[in-house]
C-alpha cells in the first residue's frame, strides 16, 4: 500500500512538457514502485520488538535492476531507476542534523541529471499520516531545495569538477599520464566538495602540498 501510494503522489509531481519531468515519466514512477523492493531481503527484528531494513536502499537497487532487466528495459532506463531507489534515503537525516554545503554538494553530485527526480521520489515517500511529522519533513526538504538553489548561483553545482584539470595536473607536477594523475584529480575534486571553488592560485597550491606528501614525489626528488 505504501509503494503505490507514493506512486500516486509521484505521479501528480510530474511535470508539463515545458517543465523538467514531463508526465508520464517512466522512470520516476518505477523508481517510486520499487524504492522499497529491498526491505524484505533485509528485513530485522531488533531487541525490544522494532523493526529494522538496514541499507535496503543499497540492496533495492540491485533487484530493482535485475528486476528491470528481466523486463527487458534498455540500459539507460535501468541505471537512472537504481540509482534512484540507491538514492532515495540520502535525505533523511538532513533535518535532525543539518549538512554542511559540502554534504548539499555531493547530494547534487551524485544525483547529477536524476535531481529533478529525485526531489519528486523523495517528497512522494512521505506517506505518515502524522500530520505534524509530514509538515517537519516537507520543511526540511523545501530547505535543501532552497540551499541548492543559493548555491547553484554561486557555484555550477550540476558539473561540479575540481579547479584544474588533468592537462593543468600534469603539467604543474611535471608526470605523465597514469594513476597519479587520477589520484590527483580526486584529490582536487574532493577539496571542490569540502570547500567549493578555489582560484587557480590556491588550487595550484593545495595540489602541490599534496604532492608534497605523496611517495612518488620523494622518489622523483631522490
Amino acid at each position: 500500500q505504501h509503494s503505490l501510494t507514493v506512486l500516486r503522489q509521484a505521479c501528480a509531481l510530474e511535470t508539463g512538457d515545458d517543465g523538467p519531468v514531463p508526465a508520464p515519466d517512466v522512470v520516476l514512477r518505477f523508481a517510486a514502485l520499487l524504492h522499497d523492493i529491498g526491505k524484505p531481503a533485509t528485513r530485522k527484528f531488533e531487541p525490544g520488538g522494532a523493526v529494522s531494513f538496514r541499507h535496503h536502499d543499497a540492496v533495492g537497487a540491485k533487484l530493482a535492476s535485475k528486476r528491470l532487466r528481466a523486463l527487458r528495459f534498455d540500459n539507460d532506463t535501468i541505471k537512472a531507476v537504481a540509482r534512484l531507489v540507491e538514492l532515495h534515503m540520502r535525505f533523511y537525516g538532513y533535518g535532525e542534523a543539518g549538512w554542511s554545503d559540502s554534504a548539499v554538494r555531493r547530494y547534487v553530485s551524485d544525483a547529477g541529471p536524476l535531481l529533478e527526480r529525485l526531489h519528486r521520489l523523495t517528497r512522494s515517500d512521505v506517506t505518515t499520516r502524522n500530520r505534524r511529522k509530514a509538515e517537519r519533513l516537507a520543511f526540511a526538504y523545501d530547505d535543501l531545495e532552497t540551499r541548492i538553489a543559493a548555491l547553484a548561483e554561486q557555484e555550477e553545482l550540476a558539473s561540479i569538477r575540481p579547479d584544474l584539470d588533468g592537462e593543468q595536473i600534469m603539467t604543474l607536477l611535471g608526470i605523465r599520464p597514469g594513476p597519479v594523475v587520477g589520484r590527483a584529480y580526486r584529490f582536487l575534486l574532493e577539496e571542490r566538495m569540502e570547500h567549493g571553488p578555489h582560484d587557480p592560485a590556491a588550487a595550484e597550491a593545495k595540489l602541490r602540498q599534496w604532492w608534497s606528501e605523496q611517495p612518488e614525489s620523494q622518489e622523483s626528488e631522490a
